[in-house]
Protein backbone atom coordinates (compact mmCIF):
# COMPACT_ATOMS: atom_id res chain seq x y z
CA UNK A 1 0.00 0.00 0.00
CA UNK A 2 1.05 3.84 -0.98
CA UNK A 3 0.58 4.78 2.63
CA UNK A 4 0.22 8.54 1.46
CA UNK A 5 -1.97 7.92 -1.48
CA UNK A 6 -4.30 6.12 0.48
CA UNK A 7 -4.12 8.89 3.27
CA UNK A 8 -4.70 11.94 0.61
CA UNK A 9 -7.42 9.65 -0.78
CA UNK A 10 -9.05 8.85 2.70
CA UNK A 11 -9.00 12.65 3.33
CA UNK A 12 -10.63 13.54 -0.08
CA UNK A 13 -13.30 11.03 0.56
CA UNK A 14 -13.86 12.83 4.19
CA UNK A 15 -13.92 16.51 2.44
CA UNK A 16 -16.04 15.26 -0.31
CA UNK A 17 -18.16 12.96 1.63
CA UNK A 18 -18.39 10.57 -1.32
CA UNK A 19 -16.05 8.05 -2.87
CA UNK A 20 -17.65 8.39 -5.74
CA UNK A 21 -16.22 11.89 -6.16
CA UNK A 22 -12.99 10.94 -5.42
CA UNK A 23 -13.00 8.49 -8.56
CA UNK A 24 -13.60 10.75 -10.30
CA UNK A 25 -11.18 12.88 -9.18
CA UNK A 26 -8.38 9.83 -10.02
CA UNK A 27 -9.58 8.94 -12.65
CA UNK A 28 -10.42 5.18 -10.51
CA UNK A 29 -13.25 3.31 -9.95
CA UNK A 30 -15.61 3.36 -6.72
CA UNK A 31 -14.32 0.40 -5.53
CA UNK A 32 -10.72 1.34 -6.25
CA UNK A 33 -11.18 4.09 -3.60
CA UNK A 34 -12.80 2.04 -1.37
CA UNK A 35 -9.95 -0.96 -1.36
CA UNK A 36 -7.82 1.95 -0.45
CA UNK A 37 -9.50 3.43 2.60
CA UNK A 38 -9.96 -0.23 3.71
CA UNK A 39 -6.43 -1.22 3.27
CA UNK A 40 -5.38 2.07 5.43
CA UNK A 41 -7.85 1.14 8.10
CA UNK A 42 -6.30 -2.29 8.83
CA UNK A 43 -2.92 -0.35 8.35
CA UNK A 44 -3.99 1.51 11.16
CA UNK A 45 -5.99 -1.03 13.25
CA UNK A 46 -8.69 1.12 13.33
CA UNK A 47 -12.34 1.82 11.59
CA UNK A 48 -12.12 5.06 9.77
CA UNK A 49 -15.73 5.50 8.58
CA UNK A 50 -18.57 4.37 8.84
CA UNK A 51 -20.42 3.36 5.71
CA UNK A 52 -24.20 3.12 5.06
CA UNK A 53 -26.12 3.11 1.57
CA UNK A 54 -26.34 6.78 2.21
CA UNK A 55 -23.75 8.45 4.12
CA UNK A 56 -20.28 8.67 5.35
CA UNK A 57 -19.70 9.27 9.31
CA UNK A 58 -15.89 9.29 10.99
CA UNK A 59 -15.87 7.35 13.77
CA UNK A 60 -13.79 8.90 17.11
CA UNK A 61 -10.76 7.70 15.99
CA UNK A 62 -11.17 8.69 12.05
CA UNK A 63 -12.06 12.54 13.51
CA UNK A 64 -8.91 12.41 15.28
CA UNK A 65 -6.45 11.05 12.45
CA UNK A 66 -8.36 13.25 9.44
CA UNK A 67 -7.42 16.15 11.06
CA UNK A 68 -3.70 15.22 11.39
CA UNK A 69 -3.96 12.96 8.19
CA UNK A 70 -5.25 16.42 6.01
CA UNK A 71 -2.64 18.91 7.19
CA UNK A 72 0.38 16.23 6.70
CA UNK A 73 -1.13 15.82 3.03
CA UNK A 74 -1.16 19.12 2.79
CA UNK A 75 2.66 20.03 4.03
CA UNK A 76 3.86 17.06 1.45
CA UNK A 77 2.54 18.54 -1.47
CA UNK A 78 3.86 22.21 -0.76
CA UNK A 79 7.28 20.39 0.29
CA UNK A 80 7.25 18.64 -2.92
CA UNK A 81 6.30 22.18 -4.78
CA UNK A 82 8.69 23.58 -2.81
CA UNK A 83 11.54 21.58 -4.45
CA UNK A 84 9.96 21.66 -7.58
CA UNK A 85 9.56 25.68 -8.21
CA UNK A 86 13.53 25.85 -8.75
CA UNK A 87 13.87 22.94 -11.29
CA UNK A 88 10.76 23.51 -13.37
CA UNK A 89 7.36 25.29 -14.53
CA UNK A 90 4.51 25.71 -12.44
CA UNK A 91 2.47 22.72 -13.58
CA UNK A 92 -1.08 20.73 -13.22
CA UNK A 93 -4.59 21.67 -12.55
CA UNK A 94 -5.65 24.57 -10.56
CA UNK A 95 -9.53 24.79 -9.74
CA UNK A 96 -10.48 28.44 -9.32
CA UNK A 97 -14.04 29.09 -8.27
CA UNK A 98 -16.30 32.61 -8.91
CA UNK A 99 -19.70 34.05 -10.05
CA UNK A 100 -20.72 33.48 -13.37
CA UNK A 101 -21.57 37.19 -13.72
CA UNK A 102 -18.00 38.13 -12.82
CA UNK A 103 -15.70 35.34 -13.64
CA UNK A 104 -17.30 36.43 -17.57
CA UNK A 105 -16.51 39.78 -17.78
CA UNK A 106 -14.10 40.30 -14.82
CA UNK A 107 -11.96 37.83 -14.37
CA UNK A 108 -11.90 35.75 -17.52
CA UNK A 109 -9.22 37.42 -19.26
CA UNK A 110 -7.01 37.91 -16.35
CA UNK A 111 -7.74 33.70 -16.66
CA UNK A 112 -6.45 33.25 -19.57
CA UNK A 113 -3.41 35.56 -19.30
CA UNK A 114 -2.36 33.08 -16.50
CA UNK A 115 -2.77 30.38 -18.50
CA UNK A 116 -0.67 32.16 -21.29
CA UNK A 117 2.44 32.75 -18.50
CA UNK A 118 2.44 29.20 -16.95
CA UNK A 119 1.17 26.82 -20.23
CA UNK A 120 1.97 24.41 -17.62
CA UNK A 121 -0.81 24.71 -15.64
CA UNK A 122 -4.21 23.78 -16.68
CA UNK A 123 -7.35 25.40 -15.12
CA UNK A 124 -10.60 23.83 -14.14
CA UNK A 125 -12.38 27.44 -14.07
CA UNK A 126 -16.03 26.74 -12.60
CA UNK A 127 -18.74 29.81 -12.51
CA UNK A 128 -21.63 29.20 -10.54
CA UNK A 129 -24.01 32.18 -8.78
CA UNK A 130 -24.77 29.64 -5.71
CA UNK A 131 -22.98 29.12 -2.77
CA UNK A 132 -20.59 26.08 -3.15
CA UNK A 133 -18.32 24.24 -0.71
CA UNK A 134 -14.99 24.82 -1.04
CA UNK A 135 -13.12 21.65 0.41
CA UNK A 136 -16.41 20.06 -1.05
CA UNK A 137 -15.42 20.46 -4.40
CA UNK A 138 -11.82 20.95 -4.16
CA UNK A 139 -11.38 24.39 -4.98
CA UNK A 140 -8.13 25.55 -4.58
CA UNK A 141 -8.99 29.35 -5.12
CA UNK A 142 -12.42 31.60 -5.27
CA UNK A 143 -13.41 34.90 -5.62
CA UNK A 144 -15.95 36.08 -3.50
CA UNK A 145 -17.53 39.59 -3.20
CA UNK A 146 -18.70 41.27 -0.32
CA UNK A 147 -18.21 40.72 3.72
CA UNK A 148 -16.84 37.40 4.30
CA UNK A 149 -18.80 35.01 6.91
CA UNK A 150 -16.22 33.47 9.84
CA UNK A 151 -14.55 30.43 8.42
CA UNK A 152 -11.61 28.84 8.50
CA UNK A 153 -10.62 29.81 4.99
CA UNK A 154 -7.69 31.65 4.30
CA UNK A 155 -9.25 34.74 2.53
CA UNK A 156 -6.62 37.77 0.36
CA UNK A 157 -8.40 41.29 -0.02
CA UNK A 158 -7.64 42.21 -3.78
CA UNK A 159 -10.14 45.36 -4.14
CA UNK A 160 -13.43 46.74 -3.80
CA UNK A 161 -16.30 46.84 -5.83
CA UNK A 162 -18.99 50.02 -6.43
CA UNK A 163 -22.40 49.81 -5.66
CA UNK A 164 -24.95 51.77 -7.40
CA UNK A 165 -29.05 51.68 -8.57
CA UNK A 166 -29.71 52.00 -12.00
CA UNK A 167 -32.66 51.46 -14.20
CA UNK A 168 -32.19 51.25 -18.41
CA UNK A 169 -32.34 55.00 -20.38
CA UNK A 170 -36.17 53.61 -21.28
CA UNK A 171 -37.53 52.73 -17.63
CA UNK A 172 -36.11 56.11 -16.79
CA UNK A 173 -38.01 57.50 -19.86
CA UNK A 174 -41.33 56.11 -19.03
CA UNK A 175 -40.94 57.78 -15.10
CA UNK A 176 -44.21 59.58 -14.56
CA UNK A 177 -44.99 62.45 -11.90
CA UNK A 178 -46.79 59.58 -9.87
CA UNK A 179 -43.60 57.85 -10.32
CA UNK A 180 -40.71 60.45 -11.00
CA UNK A 181 -37.43 59.68 -10.84
CA UNK A 182 -36.17 58.78 -7.28
CA UNK A 183 -34.25 61.41 -5.81
CA UNK A 184 -33.81 59.81 -2.20
CA UNK A 185 -34.01 56.32 -1.36
CA UNK A 186 -37.63 56.27 0.19
CA UNK A 187 -38.86 57.21 -3.38
CA UNK A 188 -37.50 53.84 -4.20
CA UNK A 189 -40.88 52.28 -2.44
CA UNK A 190 -42.87 53.82 -5.57
CA UNK A 191 -41.44 51.67 -8.22
CA UNK A 192 -40.73 48.14 -9.17
CA UNK A 193 -37.15 46.83 -7.98
CA UNK A 194 -35.30 43.68 -9.03
CA UNK A 195 -33.58 42.27 -6.12
CA UNK A 196 -30.11 40.21 -6.31
CA UNK A 197 -30.38 37.63 -4.08
CA UNK A 198 -26.77 36.85 -3.59
CA UNK A 199 -26.68 40.17 -2.00
CA UNK A 200 -26.58 40.16 1.89
CA UNK A 201 -29.26 43.02 2.60
CA UNK A 202 -31.64 41.41 -0.10
CA UNK A 203 -34.38 43.78 -0.54
CA UNK A 204 -33.45 46.11 2.07
CA UNK A 205 -31.40 48.69 0.29
CA UNK A 206 -28.57 50.48 2.06
CA UNK A 207 -27.22 54.47 1.40
CA UNK A 208 -25.44 56.74 2.59
CA UNK A 209 -23.93 60.75 1.79
CA UNK A 210 -20.65 62.27 1.73
CA UNK A 211 -21.72 64.15 4.93
CA UNK A 212 -22.20 61.04 6.96
CA UNK A 213 -26.12 60.71 6.39
CA UNK A 214 -27.43 57.12 5.90
CA UNK A 215 -31.06 55.47 4.75
CA UNK A 216 -32.60 52.14 4.39
CA UNK A 217 -35.40 51.10 2.12
CA UNK A 218 -36.94 48.32 2.01
CA UNK A 219 -38.04 47.68 -2.55
CA UNK A 220 -40.45 45.50 -3.80
CA UNK A 221 -40.60 43.97 -7.31
CA UNK A 222 -41.66 41.04 -9.38
CA UNK A 223 -38.43 39.68 -9.84
CA UNK A 224 -35.68 38.64 -7.54
CA UNK A 225 -32.69 36.67 -9.12
CA UNK A 226 -29.44 35.12 -7.85
CA UNK A 227 -28.09 35.37 -11.50
CA UNK A 228 -26.08 38.45 -12.19
CA UNK A 229 -26.47 37.95 -15.96
CA UNK A 230 -30.16 37.72 -15.48
CA UNK A 231 -30.23 40.79 -13.17
CA UNK A 232 -28.40 42.52 -16.30
CA UNK A 233 -31.10 41.55 -18.52
CA UNK A 234 -34.23 42.66 -16.57
CA UNK A 235 -32.82 46.10 -16.29
CA UNK A 236 -32.55 46.03 -20.28
CA UNK A 237 -35.44 44.72 -20.22
CA UNK A 238 -37.11 47.58 -18.30
CA UNK A 239 -38.37 45.67 -15.55
CA UNK A 240 -37.15 47.99 -13.03
CA UNK A 241 -34.85 49.11 -10.78
CA UNK A 242 -31.56 47.49 -9.28
CA UNK A 243 -29.05 47.53 -6.53
CA UNK A 244 -25.72 46.27 -8.71
CA UNK A 245 -22.68 46.55 -8.51
CA UNK A 246 -21.51 49.01 -11.38
CA UNK A 247 -19.09 46.40 -13.09
CA UNK A 248 -22.01 44.28 -14.41
CA UNK A 249 -23.12 47.30 -16.23
CA UNK A 250 -19.72 49.61 -17.05
CA UNK A 251 -20.32 48.87 -21.11
CA UNK A 252 -23.90 49.93 -20.67
CA UNK A 253 -23.56 52.90 -18.02
CA UNK A 254 -20.58 54.16 -20.76
CA UNK A 255 -23.12 54.16 -23.75
CA UNK A 256 -25.79 55.61 -21.88
CA UNK A 257 -28.68 52.86 -21.75
CA UNK A 258 -28.22 52.04 -18.35
CA UNK A 259 -28.53 54.96 -15.43
CA UNK A 260 -27.36 55.59 -12.48
CA UNK A 261 -30.02 56.80 -9.55
CA UNK A 262 -29.97 58.54 -6.69
CA UNK A 263 -26.84 60.93 -6.69
CA UNK A 264 -25.41 61.74 -3.65
CA UNK A 265 -26.44 59.09 -2.07
CA UNK A 266 -24.62 55.81 -2.64
CA UNK A 267 -24.44 52.39 -1.22
CA UNK A 268 -20.87 51.23 0.14
CA UNK A 269 -18.79 49.32 -1.68
CA UNK A 270 -18.18 45.92 -1.17
CA UNK A 271 -14.47 43.59 -0.56
CA UNK A 272 -13.40 41.60 -3.57
CA UNK A 273 -11.42 38.71 -1.75
CA UNK A 274 -9.58 35.49 -2.73
CA UNK A 275 -10.24 32.70 -0.22
CA UNK A 276 -8.74 29.04 -0.24
CA UNK A 277 -8.98 26.26 2.09
CA UNK A 278 -5.96 26.35 4.88
CA UNK A 279 -4.08 23.72 3.38
CA UNK A 280 -3.98 24.69 -0.16
CA UNK A 281 -3.09 28.65 0.37
CA UNK A 282 0.61 27.74 0.26
CA UNK A 283 0.33 25.61 -2.59
CA UNK A 284 2.75 27.40 -5.27
CA UNK A 285 -0.24 27.46 -8.08
CA UNK A 286 -2.36 29.30 -6.24
CA UNK A 287 0.16 31.88 -4.55
CA UNK A 288 1.48 32.44 -8.52
CA UNK A 289 -2.66 32.57 -9.45
CA UNK A 290 -3.36 35.13 -6.42
CA UNK A 291 -0.68 37.51 -7.22
CA UNK A 292 -0.76 37.94 -11.06
CA UNK A 293 -5.24 38.26 -9.92
CA UNK A 294 -4.22 40.83 -7.76
CA UNK A 295 -1.64 43.04 -9.77
CA UNK A 296 -4.28 42.33 -12.76
CA UNK A 297 -7.14 44.10 -10.89
CA UNK A 298 -5.27 46.59 -9.41
CA UNK A 299 -5.68 49.13 -11.62
CA UNK A 300 -9.40 47.54 -12.83
CA UNK A 301 -12.27 49.91 -12.50
CA UNK A 302 -14.42 46.69 -11.92
CA UNK A 303 -11.94 46.59 -8.26
CA UNK A 304 -12.24 50.48 -7.43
Amino acid sequence: MDRMSAMHTFVRVVETGSFSAVAREQSSTQSAVSKQVAALERHLGVKLLTRTTRMLSLTDDGERYFEDARRLVAEVMEAESQLRRGEQQLTGWLRVAASVGFGTRVLRPHVLSFLTAHPGVKIDFRLNDGFIDLVEHGIDVAVRIGNLADSTLVARRIGTTRLAVVASRSFVAAMTAERPTPQIPADLKRHPCIVYTEMRTRNVWDFRTADGSTASVRVEGSLQTNSEEILRAAVIDGLGIAYVPTWLFQDLIASGDVQILLPGWEPSSLPINLVSPPERRRAAKVRAFSDHLSAALADSPACR
